[in-house]
């Protein structure tokens, strides 16, 4: 992993956050809980005080927003936190998604005791030069207090139609290992010291273009193999980790999902191991609740 130049305090920070392996490469399964700041209630994290705090153990870092953190979590937790600290939009505006301002400040960052910040920035956005800016200043804030910048390349609205078409046909012009590729890249340029952003065909692109760590997002639900699979995947192509969700706390046994995570990203497991660990989870937890 590439430290780059970062300094005493935010290297330290990182290191809390990726776990080195027996051959010194550093990785992380993070636990993305920050979805209701602009979804809402959302299923699994309706009361995360029963849902996220039994798996808040097994993550190496947490990300969630500022409620989730004051009202629903343990702060005697050790576990790492990056703060989301951008908003202001909310899927029930999702042509607006991209519209996001700094809601929570630095500071407050620092007085919840947060190893970092996140930020999502949509490129080729209506709002991508306001975006990049608050990437920018939080950036520079986060710097004078040695904090990290988890810069998420967010997708709105725009993007899907790029993806699929205007007609909703697959379009077949757009080059999705590039547009990351660009993404990312600008997001390192204007300060992230992390980025979040999505495994991808293409994905070598990303990898080459980007040279701080790369955590990749879990995006919508999906069947747990097919979400063991892309883990799997992105680690072989190179990225540092994953900033995992719903294909977590919405999975059939949350608990086992995030164990068979760690199994491929942390011990080198194939997913054909880490999904037949996660049945015997699953299958054993079933017995004990009889």
């Amino acid at each position: 992993m590439n430290f780059g130049q970062l300094g005493w305090g935010k290297t330290n920070r990182l290191v809390q956050m990726f776990k080195p392996d027996k051959k010194g490469e550093y990785h992380t399964v993070m636990l993305a809980i920050d979805h209701p700041y602009f979804y809402g209630p959302t299923p699994g994290l309706i009361d995360p005080r029963k849902t996220i705090s039994p798996l808040v153990p097994y993550a190496d870092a947490i990300s969630p927003a500022k409620g989730t953190l004051e009202y629903c979590l343990d702060p005697k937790i050790p576990t790492p936190i990056i703060l989301r600290v951008t908003g202001g939009n909310s899927m029930t505006r999702k042509e607006e998604l991209s519209d996001e301002h700094i809601i929570t400040s630095v500071e407050e960052a620092v007085r919840l005791n947060a190893v970092g910040v996140s930020v999502s920035v949509y490129i080729d956005s209506e709002h991508q030069a306001q975006t990049i800016k608050n990437l920018g200043k939080l950036a520079n804030e986060a710097g004078k207090y040695g904090l990290l910048v988890l810069g998420i390349t967010a997708v709105g609205a725009k993007l899907e139609k790029m993806i699929k078409g205007e007609g909703g046909e697959e379009n077949k012009e757009f080059d999705p290992g590039r547009y990351f590729a660009h993404a990312g890249r600008i997001l390192q340029e204007n300060g992230a010291n992390i980025v979040k952003t999505y495994f991808c065909e293409g994905f070598e692109q990303v990898r080459e273009g980007i040279q701080v760590p790369i955590v990749i997002a879990g995006g919508k639900k999906v069947p747990e193999i097919k979400a063991l699979k892309y883990t799997y995947d992105s680690i072989q192509a190179g990225a540092e980790g994953v900033d995992m969700g719903r294909n977590i706390f919405q999975a059939t046994d949350p608990i086992a999902m995030i164990q068979s995570v760690k199994k491929i990203v942390h011990e080198e497991k194939t997913t054909e191991e880490a999904y037949e660990f996660y049945n015997k989870i699953l299958n054993q937890n079933k017995t004990n609740k009889k």
